[in-house]
Parts: structure tokens; C-alpha cells; sequence
């Protein structure tokens, strides 16, 4: 079992699976069909049940049960999709055996560095394996690591079939990263009666707070006239875009808050005199609190329609996702029994809030209460990315223990 989980992350991070923001189809990318045929093709050939990929690169399959008791239907779902934020192609891992606890070089070429003075975490893993980038690309734990911690545990269960559990569903879904996961995925068909993304960070996260969420996109309409005869007349929509940020809340951004602290992230910007364009997201985990940020970054778009004329600001202001907690809580078992399955294997639970957000959010206000479980990654999106091998290996045991325990209720 160890060994598989290993072997299917290198082949899956193989699979350049990168989605793309504000596209109007699902998957946005129509290499992440690529990841998705070869699961299909994996699951077949363990002898999953009920094998689909759908139009829009959805995967499902069935672990049929083997205990005669009535148990819940539980659902493993982990997303295929890397981020736009950094490139997935040509991903090059490199083993790190028995980190020594010292700055790991990630690049000779390049000379870049993973110091542990920004990544004190790395401490933790002494003595453990770690598999990281060269430093080119993000590595793609997020959610990789995931999907092959799931593939992993399906194999070994239906290997085993005198393991009694009951029935298990497993779905993989694209575009994640850019907030469509969710959005097309078949909650009816999946016939799941609650379920874990395997979606998080750190051996021993368990997550059932996420952020609510929001995008805003705000258009700046400017006048631009010869700047030697400007004077009354030239509109630049690059400086008021300026005015439109400094009357955000200074600390109110991601550099300046942590845990429960919400934000305004200033995401983009990109412009001229005549139209400047910012796409912000707002997020907060008190849903009161998050009301009232839409209401600010409305009341400024107001202001400045005011200063300069109606139609100078254009704000478009979506919902992305809300935070599962209200519909976790009627559901407690589920992180209950998550905890005690750590307990039992001498994990650690650290039971947090969600910094984002995951499919897990809008699976459960969409019927399949659905909080998140840790995958053994860090430094997500990024070229600094990591995974223990370790970690991984003890998440596929969690999951088992985790489908015998929802037996044993």
C-alpha cells in the first residue's frame, strides 16, 4: 500500500492537469481529460464498480461493500486540477531522503533555495522523506496527493476484500483551483450520504470552517486626452483604480491577517488611462462579517461614482462559495470519528479553519455534508511546493481506518 501511493503520485504529477480562470467551460482545460482517463482506466483494472467519466472530465466509481450492516454511504473526493498560479508542465520531482533539517537546495542551476527560516515546518519532517520540485514548477500535491491517496486505498480495499466496510463512493473533479469543482458534479448520482475531500495540508488536518467567499471586478472608466491639454478635461482611470484601493481598509489584506481574519486581496490589475480593470476577492469566515466587506467595496464604488460621475466605476460583485461549518454541525460524527481514527494511529488531529476554500464547501450546501481531510502537503501553488512521503502513506491508513470505523458505528 505504501508503495503504490508513492508510484501514483509520480505518474499522476506526470499529467500536466493546470485549470484556467474565467473560462466559460468545464473542464477549462482540456488536458485535465488526460488525468481523468487514466484513472478511469486505473479503477477498472482494480475492479472498482460503476466506472464513469463524464463530458466535463467528472470521475466516479463504486468500492462495493463487504459488511452486511446498513452503513452511511461515504463518499473520497480530491480534485485533479493544479493552479493557474504556477506552471504544472514538465513537472520534475526530486527525493529528499532522510531530510537532514537543513536548507534544501531545489536547483543547482538556479541556486534557489527552500530556507528553513521561511519554512520552519520543514523541522518537523527530520528524518522523514520529502519530495519537492526543481524549482521550475509547482510539485502538484494540490490535489494529487489526494487523488492518489484515494486511488491507493481503493486498490488495497478491493485487494482485501475480507475487510468489512460499507459501500464507498470516490469522485475526482476538475477545475477546483478556479471555483468550479462543484459545478457540475452529480450529488444525486453519486448516491453519497456524507463524504471527506481529501483536500488539506499537514498530516493531522481536519477542516470543517472554510472561508465565505467572493470575487469583485471592478472597471475603471477613464477619459484620456492629449496630457498638454488635459487640464478639466482628462479622466485617468489609472489613478482613480489608485483611489479605489487605498480606501480599502489597510489591514485588511492577506499580509496582514491570519486564522479567522478575512481580507480584500487585490488579485489583478491591468490598464490605461481609458479602462482599468481589478479583480479583487473577498473573503471572511463570519458571514456577518463578510456582508458587511461587499457592502464596503460597495460603498466605495458609490463614493467614487459620486466624485466623478455615474458610470466611472463599474463593480461586479459574485458569491463564490459559503462556509460548510452551518452544515457540517448537524454532522459532527464526521469529525468525530475523523479524530479518533488520528487518535488511534497516534496523529495528532488539528482540527482549523480553512484559509480558501474547498469542493467540500459547495458539496455541502448542494446535500453532501462534506468537511476536509489533510493530504500531507505544503506550500501549495507554489514553486516551493513539498509532500512527506510519510504523510502520505499514514493518510491512505487514515482513510482505512476511517471506512472501518464508519463500519464499527
Amino acid at each position: 500500500m505504501e508503495t503504490s501511493v508513492v508510484k501514483r503520485f509520480l505518474r499522476y504529477i506526470a499529467v500536466d492537469t493546470q485549470s484556467a480562470a474565467e473560462k466559460d467551460v468545464i473542464p477549462s482545460t482540456a488536458k485535465q481529460f488526460d488525468l481523468a482517463k487514466i484513472l478511469v482506466e486505473e479503477l477498472k483494472e482494480m475492479g472498482a464498480q460503476d466506472v464513469k467519466m463524464d463530458d466535463h472530465a467528472y470521475v466516479y466509481a463504486t468500492v462495493p461493500a463487504t459488511s452486511e450492516k446498513e452503513i452511511p454511504v461515504l463518499g473520497l473526493i480530491a480534485h485533479m486540477d493544479t493552479s493557474p498560479a504556477c506552471s504544472g508542465k514538465n513537472v520534475n520531482p526530486q527525493f529528499i531522503n532522510n531530510y537532514d533539517g537543513k536548507d534544501i537546495l531545489m536547483n543547482k542551476e538556479t541556486g534557489l533555495t527552500m530556507k528553513v527560516e521561511d519554512y520552519p515546518e520543514l523541522l518537523n519532517y527530520k528524518g522523514q522523506d520529502l519530495i519537492t520540485t526543481d524549482g521550475t514548477t509547482l510539485l502538484g500535491a494540490d490535489d494529487k496527493a489526494g487523488v492518489a491517496e484515494i486511488m491507493a486505498l481503493a486498490d488495497y480495499l478491493l485487494s482485501h476484500p475480507e475487510i468489512p466496510h460499507g459501500k464507498i463512493r470516490i469522485g475526482f473533479t476538475p477545475d477546483e483551483e478556479v471555483g468550479c469543482g462543484a459545478d457540475l458534479f452529480d450529488v444525486a448520482g453519486f448516491g453519497a450520504d456524507v463524504a471527506y475531500t481529501i483536500d488539506g495540508g499537514a498530516l493531522g488536518e481536519l477542516e470543517y470552517e472554510n472561508f465565505n467567499a467572493a470575487s469583485a471586478k471592478v472597471k475603471v472608466h477613464g477619459f484620456s486626452i492629449h496630457p498638454g491639454s488635459a487640464k478639466n478635461k482628462m479622466k485617468n482611470a489609472i489613478l482613480m483604480a489608485m483611489e479605489f484601493q487605498n480606501m480599502l481598509p489597510v489591514f485588511e489584506n492577506p499580509m496582514c491577517t491570519e486564522g479567522y481574519e478575512g481580507f480584500f486581496h487585490l488579485d489583478g490589475i491591468a490598464g490605461d488611462v481609458e479602462e482599468t480593470v481589478m479583480d479583487y476577492i473577498i473573503r471572511d469566515h463570519d458571514k456577518q462579517k463578510f456582508e458587511e466587506k461587499k457592502a464596503y467595496i460597495t460603498r466605495v464604488a458609490d463614493y467614487l461614482n459620486q466624485k466623478y460621475g455615474q458610470g466611472t466605476i463599474e463593480l461586479i460583485l459574485k458569491d463564490s462559495y459559503y462556509n460548510m461549518k452551518e452544515k457540517i454541525e448537524p454532522h459532527m460524527y464526521l469529525i468525530d470519528l475523523a479524530k479518533e481514527a488520528m487518535t488511534d494511529m497516534g496523529i495528532t488531529p488539528v482540527v482549523s479553519p480553512v484559509r480558501g476554500g474547498t469542493d467540500g464547501a459547495r458539496l455541502s450546501y448542494m446535500g453532501l455534508p462534506c468537511p476536509n481531510l489533510c493530504t500531507g502537503g505544503h506550500n501549495y501553488h507554489g514553486r516551493f511546493e513539498y509532500v512527506c512521503v510519510q504523510s502520505m502513506e499514514k493518510v491512505v491508513e487514515l482513510l482505512l481506518k476511517i471506512t472501518e470505523k464508519f463500519e464499527e458505528r
